[in-house]
């Protein structure tokens, strides 16, 4: 059996992940590994260290090679390496969810052009099988929403935040130091990454192409232990959520921010690191898929499977159709002004005859009705904190009732406003 060449872009944790599972298939040749720092020590036993290089562009440009793995992450270098592999007429295997959502339309064109394939299962979910499936078993079913934890770090903070009672800032110290959260968290915790991922994700199971910047985005460091309390007496766990939908115009709602999840729906049910997608479509209904959504092994595994997916068709003159990107279709992107939804608004409010009435008046010259009323006790201020669920609203309309409570005498202040799931 002729071996198959491979050349690998980065050695970090997947990196070295995809270098150990790769030992059990004989057919299957690690040509040559692109590092930054070639004197670094590692942790992989039995290493070559004669295949490093820290020029990278010697993979892409290496005649003998056909399939290129990356896994460095980011736009630069990543997008003028994977180009220059692609017109090399070499397939891709990348874990590079920020450069799938920035550049992908051009690689992916490139790709089609070139009549190779990009292959991305673990730049969305990790060790989570998702896009295969939505491209093979679930190919004849309209994909109407998906709504996925897509982040193990914002997910454990948040159910550290729920089970210890303590604050975001306590928790993601903590997660800093177990290695959960990176030194920088703004990724993680403001929703980049979750973004990233729901942009590829959406375009491929909505058949439209998404615009990453014009994707609602809000993160959880706005979210404080209270929220958490108050959301689980009224039925609720919080989660950030990264949703895409179709309304009935064919129009795409894509957004990542913190949600009230019912806790009668699975998604509540997803702790710590793990990571879930749950679509809904026609014939299937609802589906879910959960794992690790990161990690060593369980990023390398999705490597891995698209790897010996490419290596099966090799001889195929053009790649299968599933492993191409067929999408032509721009998304029209709602903004967040115009979608509909359910809100949680936390206030600070004087402790003063008629206060939750004032509220209620507010809301309704909006167009909002409130469906649950919940008021915290009266503290050394004498101020109490009110909590509101509504019913359905317009968001434009929640923004304009939420000025107007800002500027009325007997509020305090807005400690929060987010959005519920149904």
């Amino acid at each position: 059996m002729n071996k198959i060449n491979i050349g690998l872009i980065g050695l970090g944790t997947v990196g070295g992940g995809v270098v150990k599972v790769l030992r059990d298939f004989g057919n299957i040749n690690i040509k040559k590994i692109a590092v930054k720092n070639l004197s670094k020590k590692r942790n992989i036993e039995g290493l070559d260290e004669s295949i490093l290089t820290d020029d990278p562009f010697e993979i892409v440009n290496d005649k003998d090679i056909q399939i290129v793995v990356e896994v460095i992450g980011g736009t630069d270098p990543a997008y003028d390496l994977l180009k220059t592999a692609i017109e090399n007429g070499k397939h891709i295997v990348t874990a590079n969810k920020e450069l799938l959502a920035k550049r992908g339309e051009e690689l992916f064109c490139l790709a089609n052009e070139k009549n190779v394939v990009i292959l991305y299962e673990a730049a969305i979910a990790g060790g989570i099988p998702i896009i295969m499936p939505i491209k093979t078993t679930l190919a004849g079913n309209k994909i109407s929403k998906i709504a996925g934890i897509l982040n193990g770090t914002t997910n454990y903070i948040l159910t550290k935040m729920e089970e210890e009672n303590v604050s975001y800032e306590t928790v993601l110290k903590e997660a800093q130091k177990l290695g959960y959260a990176e030194t920088d968290p703004t990724g993680d915790v403001e929703g980049f990454d979750s973004a990233y991922k729901i942009a590829t994700l959406a375009t491929i199971a909505l058949k439209q192409r998404v615009d990453i910047n014009r994707i609602y985005r809000e993160g959880i460091t706005k979210i404080s232990a209270n929220d958490i309390k108050f959301a689980k007496e009224l039925g609720y766990r919080i989660k950030l959520i990264a949703v895409a939908s179709l309304n009935n115009d064919g129009k795409t709602d894509v957004r990542v921010h913190p949600m009230l999840v019912p806790l009668s729906n699975t998604l509540s049910t997803i702790n710590d690191v793990t990571n879930a997608v749950l679509l809904e479509g026609f014939p299937v209904g609802k589906v879910m898929f959960a794992g690790p959504g990161a990690g060593e092994m369980p990023t390398a595994s999705s490597v891995l499977g698209d790897i010996l997916a490419i290596v099966q068709n090799l001889e195929c003159p053009k790649p299968l159709p599933m492993m191409r990107c067929n999408h032509t279709v721009n998304a029209v992107q709602i903004p967040i002004n115009e979608t509909i939804n359910k809100y949680y608004i936390s206030i600070t409010a004087a402790n003063v005859p008629g206060v939750i009435g004032c509220i209620g008046e507010i809301c309704g010259r909006s167009g909002i009705n409130l469906s649950s009323v919940l008021q915290k006790g009266v503290d050394h201020k004498n101020t109490a904190e009110i909590v509101v669920i509504t019913e359905k609203s317009l968001e434009a309309n929640i923004q304009q009732a939420i000025e107007e409570l800002k500027n009325n005498k007997n509020i305090v202040k807005i400690n929060n406003l987010i959005r519920v799931m149904e």
